[in-house]
């Protein structure tokens, strides 16, 4: 988890599964006749996770029109027409269309078809894709196939497909051959809730999001020293005290999910084929727990909620046996209720950071907490620490060490985390990796990303796709792994969230440095989820860092385009220079509620931007130039300097100003589809928007966190 120290299938098996259609024959010499729109057609689409094989074909591929049927086969799964309702629902949007979804029993001609009836040989959640210009057929064995190669079609049409608004088209698929199955059963992405409550509507975006990438597990961080967040009905202080608290935040009362809505998030992750896996962190990160019920310490008086950044600062009283019995009574309460709103297999009990913890008392919670799971009938999940204590047969470990544990292997001075997993792995254990260096979604790309830490060093895009987990507990020269490769179940990124504000460095000073979480959750999660994506989807074989690179690089449109705000890593070939393929590029107004943004009469260098009606002079049109990165400068007609932040603030507040113009972050903007219409301008340097006072004439202009408002909202003429 965090530190205080500086911290398959057979493809061959795969391979011989035949399509169900016909399917035209690939590219070569011969085909020279074909004509330069089919070329174009047929350029190689840029799949992330890369599939096990996938043959790009010559012709103009199918190109969707309002009346294009989508065809469930009927089969035995329920869930399948399901599929074929969500794949409605995700092309609406762009497309205008209304698609009609139909179950039969023959699949239709020039419509897409989804055969839930595929060969066993593709498991659960392989899929073969064909198309041509005579339709597109999706075949697996069940819904849940279908719904993976369903996200792979999306990225054969072009990247406007995710736009909230209509766009014009047209909406052609690529014409190719796919035959595709994971590589783990397990791909995750954890989401620390409990240090920065996400509103559901948020959490469901984030779920959209990592399912677009066939992540199929959703591990949520649900406890923690600054917050519970989820309803006890037996134990209501949980949410009435513990839930007050997030970090840099008090005074909450609506900072957790209720009974209900806990299981409508179950139920929309469900429908998007990923599992939930809840965690009840012990026996630290406890103080949410120890402010609500006295009895869980040691004098019996509940502490003060606490809402400050330190880890490794609570433990459960677990000292006598009157308080080992407390707490065992706790912890069967809280996970019996959150075993039965769950229904997947697994509940994570934690199990991290306790220095200040004895032998015995470790122990005495890892007995409580497994006892309670398993009497639930659930798999125990837990980070590695856990393996210091006796843990049931078929456990699955999350490990989380970095190189010093890597270097240590097989020396005098192994670390403690190396003989846990060496515990662990001899107790029969599965495992999980997530590894702090690669996979922490929290770790700043570089010294300018504006959250997060840097404890494990910075983690560009590059560092987050260059591992492998079968060498993740291994030698640094990938010998002497210390779990065996059949022991691994998978791969998971992990979102922290206590330095999830502007000007992570330090403290915060005031709550106006904290962005909406999905902001934040954005900006650190694209590009580097799809990286750790691909790690536990593809064949290690595909892996090579300058081709997904290339194929990333087409997906920055596709992000614009939903709305994402995410980083364009500087070492990535972003389609057209970056995430807006230069779509804005040239003189536009920037306009909201009628007022446009503009310099006054008379500016000079320094001069607060206001917002003033929109009369669409020189003082009111701005030079959009995309940079190498995909964001923008802006530069004033009338007086040629660019839009600025103040001093390069990372603070909320900060001014807007025009000043020389120099191209460095403090002037760069990167422009978003913004919910409910018009788009968002945020800068590159602070992750805050371009926010206007007010529709009142001279309005000033300053940089604030994203809050949805229309004064956020720009239309850009």
């Amino acid at each position: 988890m965090r530190s205080t120290r500086p911290r398959g299938r057979d493809l061959a098996t795969l391979a011989a599964v035949t399509l169900a259609l016909a399917i035209p024959v690939p590219a070569t010499a011969a085909a020279a006749a074909v004509s330069e729109t089919a070329v174009e057609a047929a350029a190689a689409p840029a799949v992330v996770p890369q599939p096990v094989s996938q043959t790009n074909l010559t012709g103009t591929g199918f190109t969707l029109s309002a009346q294009t049927p989508v065809n469930v086969i009927s089969s035995s799964d329920p869930d399948a027409a399901g599929v074929g309702a969500y794949l409605a629902g995700v092309l609406a949007p762009a497309t205008g269309y209304t698609l009609p979804v139909t179950t039969t029993s023959q699949p239709a001609s020039q419509a897409i078809v989804l055969n839930p009836n595929g060969s066993t040989d593709l498991g659960a959640e392989g899929y073969t894709l064909s198309s041509s210009s005579t339709g597109v057929t999706v075949t697996a064995h069940g819904a849940q196939g279908l719904f993976r190669g369903v996200q792979t079609l999306r990225q054969l049409l072009p990247a406007a497909i995710e736009s909230t608004t209509v766009k014009p088209g047209p909406w052609t698929v690529a014409p190719v051959q796919i035959s595709d199955t994971p590589r783990y059963a397990y791909r995750g992405v954890m989401v620390d809730v409990a240090r920065r409550y996400f509103p559901m509507s948020q959490l469901k975006r984030y779920i959209d999001q990592a399912a677009a990438y066939k992540i199929n597990t959703l591990h949520l961080h649900l406890t923690d020293d600054q917050g519970w967040r989820i309803a006890i009905g037996a134990i209501p202080s949980l949410t009435t005290v513990g839930a007050s608290t997030q970090s840099g935040f008090t005074g909450g009362t609506t900072w957790y999910y209720t009974a209900a809505e806990y299981q409508e998030i179950v139920a929309y992750a469900k429908s998007r084929f990923m599992t939930v896996v809840p965690e009840i962190d012990g026996p630290g990160h406890t103080s949410a727990a120890l402010a609500s019920v006295a009895n869980l310490n040691c004098d019996n008086k509940a502490i003060k909620p606490y809402s400050g950044f330190e880890v490794g600062i609570s433990l459960y009283c677990l000292s006598d046996a009157q308080h080992i019995s407390n707490v065992s009574g706790f912890l069967t309460t809280v996970i019996d209720t959150v075993a039965a709103m769950t229904p997947g297999p697994y509940v994570h009990v934690g199990g991290d950071e306790t220095p200040q913890a004895t032998s015995s008392q470790y122990a005495a919670y890892v007995s409580a907490a497994t006892a309670a799971a398993t009497a639930r009938g659930k798999t125990v999940m837990g980070w590695h620490q856990l393996g210091q204590s006796t843990i049931p047969a078929n456990s699955v470990m999350q490990w989380w060490g970095d190189a010093d544990d890597r270097a240590s292997i097989g020396t005098s001075g192994e670390t403690q985390d190396v003989q846990f997993v060496r515990n662990a792995v001899q107790q029969n254990a599965k495992f999980v990796m997530s590894p702090s260096d690669h996979a922490y979604l929290d770790m700043k790309y570089d010294s300018s990303t504006p959250y997060g830490l840097s404890w494990q060093g910075y983690v560009p895009l590059s560092k987050a796709y260059d591992w492998d987990p079968t060498t993740s507990t291994a030698k640094p020269n990938g010998t002497g792994s210390l779990v065996p490769a059949d022991k691994i179940v998978g791969v998971e990124a992990a979102l922290w969230a206590d330095r999830a504000y502007a000007g992570s460095d330090q403290l915060p000073t005031s709550t106006s440095q904290f962005p909406e979480p999905y902001v934040y959750a954005e900006h650190m999660t694209f590009p580097r989820l799809p990286a750790i994506a691909e790690i536990g989807w593809s064949p290690q074989s595909t892996h090579n860092y300058t081709d997904f690179s290339r194929r990333l690089g087409t997906h920055g449109p596709r992000w614009t385009a939903a709305g994402i705000g995410y980083y364009a890593a500087p070492d990535v070939p972003w389609t057209s220079g970056g995430g807006s393929g230069g779509a804005f590029n040239g003189v536009h107004t920037v306009a909201t509620g009628g007022q446009a943004l503009e310099v006054p009469a008379g500016a000079t260098n320094g001069t607060q931007l206001r917002t003033s009606a929109l009369l669409g002079g020189n003082s009111q049109k701005w030079t959009f130039t995309e940079q190498s990165d995909g964001s923008y400068t802006m530069a004033n007609v009338a007086t040629g300097l660019c839009a600025d932040v103040n001093a390069g603030s990372t603070s909320a507040g900060a001014s807007i100003i025009q000043w020389t113009c120099t191209g460095t972050t403090n002037q760069r903007w990167r422009v978003a589809a913004a919910t409910g219409g018009g788009h968002t301008l945020t800068s590159v340097k602070s992750g805050l928007l371009i926010t206007t006072a007010s529709t009142a004439n001279g309005a000033l202009v300053t940089q604030q966190p994203n809050s949805g408002t229309a004064l956020q909202r720009w239309t850009i003429g």
